[in-house]
């Protein structure tokens, strides 16, 4: 087959070349890839471990400006403005050694658009995909879509002969839990090529050295050895003996004692996430609570009663030690549609929560599990803990159940639990991205992770028409709407504007990107 030929003239090819340097970065977080399978689940940490592995057609700096990947330029067609015209970066192959082609990008966004696919809302404009030539393609939108590359810098693409040759053609049902070939290998076109994957242990990988961009990027990392490591305290230790070069998810709690040690530096930067808690207001009823027969989240009352309980300052002060940003908002400042207005909008004030809920019918309160991650976000369940006091003075009570990110997140997508933790980030800069996700009525290609249970008609065709919409006055106002209707509903409870914190030998040589998705091609090690 062409792939097993390619792969032993590759083989050969790279054995015979001149070496570059040899550095390894050992690089740990709090947290594992949910999967490699790149449409299986738009998640952070997961898209991070892909970049280094594969490639979309558009990435971002990390200055978060647009970059070329596998495609060289694109731009609206001339005398058709639904359709975007990509030209394809010539010369480049998989880590099989088999040609990158039009047919691996058309084949992967079809494959990207199938119902277990975590992408799928992302292009949901796109009518068709076509290959105009082998380094030519033509995207084609319900209308035109003026923001359609920002939709594209986590879009992986496959190669299409490796995918239907094992077997892996569509796209992993992970709530199910399938696991498939894709799950635990890859064949990518990226800087690096996966060497060894043990989920949840560690995962190696080693630089390309047939890479198209070999010459355009410091590559000076040779080989990557990534570990989660759940436990803050364990992160902080393996940093400090230097059993790690490079640390995401640095305990706020250490961050002055491990900036102190001579070799090691912390460098901060705001991030582009908000973390919020999500409410089911549209059952009759929920299992979660101790009210037979009724749903209090399903007024609005009752909600905006537990958002007034939270003390976001206290949060910041105490369980993130100032590394953080009250929020009134889901939607981080690097968006377009935020507002700093609209961003101080939510307060604390015990007094009115007590008597929303005393009008709402609930004078002595009730009881409700919230279900929180412990492995996913900075200080994630310490912050479900600070809330579960803070509810507690409003009369509701709370039962805390934490668990890791993999069996978190399928309770949201698939509506099995009724008030839970979440945090979003937003690679497109743009309102749509959180709507779609986040506010349209849940269907099977769009409002994925929308577990609230809100569902608004007039809403949901306001939000389709933002993909279209050219006028960006008009799309704009469009966007505060949309806005004006989550804010008031109380839809969700923002919490904060996550800060990173980045932890690093000095021999390290990177900034912090705002989407927390290092990629280490660009790393210099010193």
């Amino acid at each position: 087959m062409r792939s097993t030929i390619a792969l032993t003239l590759t083989a050969t090819l790279l054995a015979s070349a001149a070496p570059l340097s040899a550095e390894t970065l050992r690089w740990a977080r709090s947290g594992d890839a949910l999967t490699l399978d790149p449409h299986a689940q738009n998640e952070g940490p997961t898209h991070t471990i892909r970049h280094q592995m594969y490639e979309p057609l558009i990435i971002r700096d990390v200055s978060g400006a647009f970059e070329a990947a596998l495609a060289t330029d694109w731009a609206p067609k001339a005398d058709n403005p639904n359709v975007w015209v990509f030209n394809l970066r010539e010369g480049v192959t998989f880590h099989d050694g088999a040609a990158f082609t039009a047919e691996d990008v058309v084949f992967s966004f079809e494959r990207a658009k199938q119902p277990n696919s975590d992408m799928k809302e992302l292009i949901g404009s796109i009518t068709e995909v076509r290959a105009v030539d082998d380094y030519t393609v033509e995207i084609e939108t319900d209308g035109p879509n003026p923001i359609l590359p920002s939709n594209l810098t986590n879009l992986f693409i496959m190669d299409k002969d490796w995918t239907e040759a094992n077997n892996t053609v569509d796209v992993q049902d992970f709530e199910g839990g399938e696991i498939t070939y894709a799950t635990t290998n890859a064949n990518g076109t990226g800087p690096y090529v996966l060497t060894s994957r043990e989920p949840d242990v560690k995962t190696v990988m080693t630089r390309n050295d047939g890479y198209w961009g070999i010459d355009q990027f410091p590559m000076e990392v040779s080989e990557i050895v990534y570990t989660p490591i759940q436990n803050a305290a364990t992160r902080v230790a393996a940093m400090l003996s230097g059993e790690v070069d490079f640390l995401q998810d640095m305990p706020v709690q250490d961050l002055e004692r491990v900036d102190a040690v001579d070799g090691l530096v912390v460098k901060q930067a705001p991030q582009n996430r908000v973390i919020f808690f999500g409410m089911n207001q549209g059952a009759d009823d929920i299992e979660a609570d101790n009210i037979d027969g009724a749903n209090p989240l399903a007024d609005v009352r009752v909600r905006k009663a537990m958002s007034m309980a939270i003390n976001r300052d206290a949060i910041r002060q105490v369980v993130m030690r100032g590394q953080s940003e009250p929020a009134g908002m889901i939607a981080p400042p690097f968006v377009n549609g935020w507002t700093a207005e609209m961003d101080a909008e939510s307060s604390t004030d015990i007094d009115a929560a007590k008597a929303l809920l005393a009008d709402a019918g609930y004078a002595d309160g009730f009881s409700i599990r919230l279900d929180c991650p412990n492995d996913r976000y900075v200080n994630d369940e310490a912050i479900c803990q600070a809330a579960v006091g803070m509810l507690g003075q409003i009369g509701v009570t709370v039962n805390l159940d934490a668990k890791p990110k993999a069996q978190h997140f399928p309770l949201i997508t698939d509506g099995q639990t009724d008030f839970y933790m979440l945090g979003w980030g937003v690679p497109t800069y743009d309102s749509e991205y959180v709507f779609n996700f986040l506010v349209h009525s849940r269907e099977s290609d769009i409002g994925t992770w929308n577990g609230t249970g809100f569902s608004n008609a007039d809403l949901d065709a306001k939000i389709k028409s933002l993909a279209s919409n050219t006028d960006l006055d008009a799309r704009n106002a469009d966007i505060a709407d949309i806005w004006r209707v989550v804010q008031d509903e109380q839809l969700y409870i923002p919490i904060h504007h996550q800060v990173l914190n980045w932890g690093m030998s000095e021999k390290v040589g990177i900034e912090v990107d705002p989407e927390d998705q290092p990629k280490v091609k660009y790393f210099t090690m010193n």
